[in-house]
């Protein structure tokens, strides 16, 4: 399941990354924070209600505070990422951005299944 919601992010976080690059021709920077941000709350969204379904409504404020902070550490590695990957050895924009979501996801999905989504 967390398979399918990441690659459903992924699709989310180019496309909104790519409309606000190329078309609204906003900072690449700003635009790559934008599509991670939609991203991650989209993924929140299936990520709470599909892979790691809890039923405590009273826990939804605090389980969204820790997805929301793990996911700014994530946007942090991410930007570092990129920012190696495009500006220092000059690879493609877009696939630097793969190589740092590829690895963002890891340390969402680690933290997240160990800190977000446990039942303790």
């Amino acid at each position: 399941m967390f398979s399918i919601v990441g690659a459903s992010g992924v699709v989310v976080d180019f496309s909104v990354t790519w409309l606000f690059k190329e078309k609204v021709r906003i900072h690449k920077y700003i635009a790559n924070s934008l599509g991670f941000i939609v991203a991650t709350i989209s993924n929140y969204l299936l990520n709470r209600f599909w892979t790691f379904y809890t039923v405590d409504a009273q826990a939804k404020f605090n389980e969204f505070s820790k997805f929301f902070f793990i996911a700014l550490i994530g946007l942090a590695i991410n930007n570092a990422i990129l920012y190696l990957f495009h500006e220092k050895l000059k690879w493609n924009f877009y696939l630097s951005k793969l190589v740092a979501i590829g690895i963002v996801s890891i340390w969402n999905f680690s933290f997240n299944y160990l800190y977000t989504f446990t039942s303790s």
